[in-house]
């Protein structure tokens, strides 16, 4: 480690081994005051040692470090989200060996007592999902880098998991919802496949032409769509069970053959429906509601389609 003056701020020069035995080097500058140089320092040498007299804030770098590669990256945003503006605000700065259960309790107290603009408040679901995020990254913390205990455990979890109503409609329903939606081409052929097939969402906006074998009545599913940070992203679907092919009806193939042949010049691999998910959850609540049917959730679809069984 070495601190400079570089100007009239200050630089930091770190050497390091990483786990492969190689001699490395980082560095850092614009600090304003020598003691803000040594305190990165600091926490880059406690990091590096995984010492776990470092900051809640720094070790959440360790722990996305080793969990962000193994996990999909829609997951990881979701994960990283709560964790940065729910979690890390209030303990950022704490020592993560210092953080007692009694600080959990306080934390989970200022959560419950949240309300928003208009009065809303967290939902029993969600602050059970803020709670089981920073108990993950206590167990990380005690099962890889010897932290005692894990105090969110100590505290006991907040929240509750909610059982919303199952809802699903009849034939007759989506029929009366379909019919309204004939306005919209896209948006008609897109539930035709959500209802008939019962396709999870992502995995019907991943879909391309080559997915479909109209001669054997079949569509393969092995791949989802999502939307992160203003990209398009294909990820692998759900589970690996659910990698399928699905028999279709056969006038939902020839639906699908006259909706490809709408779509100009469309190459193979190139996705058919080239919307989002709010899109079509816009479109949900249009449909619904011209069709005088009750609004379901577009995940919903699928016990829908069970139900035809």
């Amino acid at each position: 480690m070495a601190v400079y003056k570089d100007g009239d701020k200050w630089r930091v020069i770190y050497r390091y081994t990483n786990y492969k035995g190689e001699r490395k080097q980082t560095q850092k500058r614009g600090f304003a005051t020598k003691r803000e140089a040594l305190g990165w320092e600091r926490e880059v040498m406690l990091k590096s040692e995984s010492k776990l007299d470092m900051t809640f804030v720094s070790f959440f770098e360790i722990y996305e470090a080793d969990k962000k590669k193994r996990v999909k990256e829609n997951t990881w945003e979701s994960k990283s989200h709560v964790i940065r503006t729910k979690i890390l605000p209030y303990f950022g700065e704490r020592k993560i060996a210092e953080i007692e259960p009694k600080d959990v309790i306080a934390w989970q107290n200022e959560m419950l007592s949240y309300k928003g603009e208009n009065g809303e408040v967290y939902s029993p679901t969600y602050l059970k999902t803020i709670h089981a995020q920073l108990s993950a990254i206590f167990n990380h913390a005690v099962r890889f880098y010897h932290l005692p205990c894990n105090p969110a455990q100590k505290a006991g979890t907040m929240g509750s998991e909610e059982h919303k109503e199952m809802l699903f409609w009849t034939k007759e329903e989506y029929l009366k919802f379909a019919d309204v939606m004939m306005d919209k081409p896209l948006s008609y052929y897109a539930f035709e496949m959500l209802y008939w097939c019962g396709v999870r969402l992502g995995e019907m906006l991943a879909l391309t032409p080559s997915d479909f074998d109209f001669g054997r009545n079949t569509v393969t599913i092995n791949k989802s769509y999502q939307r992160i940070k203003g990209r398009d992203v294909i990820t692998s679907p759900k589970t690996a069970k659910s990698n399928r092919t699905i028999k279709m009806p056969h006038f939902l193939c020839e639906e699908m053959q006259e909706y490809v042949s709408m779509l100009y010049e469309i190459s193979e691999d190139e996705r058919m429906f080239q919307v989002t998910k709010s899109y079509l959850h816009h479109e949900m609540d249009r449909g619904a509601k011209a069709a005088n049917v009750k609004r379901i959730r577009i995940h919903d679809l699928r016990h829908s389609h069970v139900s035809l069984s």
